[in-house]
């Protein structure tokens, strides 16, 4: 499991850097502030938890049981979902506004991955 998850966590880390010059050389020209701000929420939040993943992927070798497991698993369910929301909200100026419902249950995912890797390590 560590060694998948540790590569998803890469790739997932160097496109935040992408999205992120992204959005500050290109999208600053198209987007007003409060969407640029909303894009760059999911930036940060993707970069997190993707080093998140990464810290989860060497910790599993140590303390590999389900909670690690699921942590990766949620972490990422949450970038998907958290950030890919923020991503659709503020690529179309909040054309698709009813996509920001899905924005909580990523939350929630990330929330629910750290909560599962306390209880990973915890025995």
């Amino acid at each position: 499991m560590h060694k998948s998850f540790l590569k998803l966590s890469i790739v997932l880390a160097a496109l935040s850097v992408v999205l992120g010059a992204f959005g500050a050389h290109s999208l600053k020209e198209v987007l007003d502030d409060k969407h640029l701000q909303i894009f760059e929420t999911g930036v940060k939040y993707q970069f997190y938890h993707a080093l998140g993943m990464m810290m989860v992927s060497f910790i599993y070798k140590e303390y590999s049981n389900k909670y690690t497991l699921w942590c990766c698993r949620l972490f990422l369910i949450g970038i998907l979902l958290f950030s890919g929301s923020l991503y659709v909200l503020a690529a179309f100026n909040g054309l698709y506004s009813f996509i920001g419902i899905i924005t909580p249950f990523g939350g929630v995912s990330f929330i629910a991955g750290w909560a599962l890797l306390y209880k990973g390590i915890s025995g």
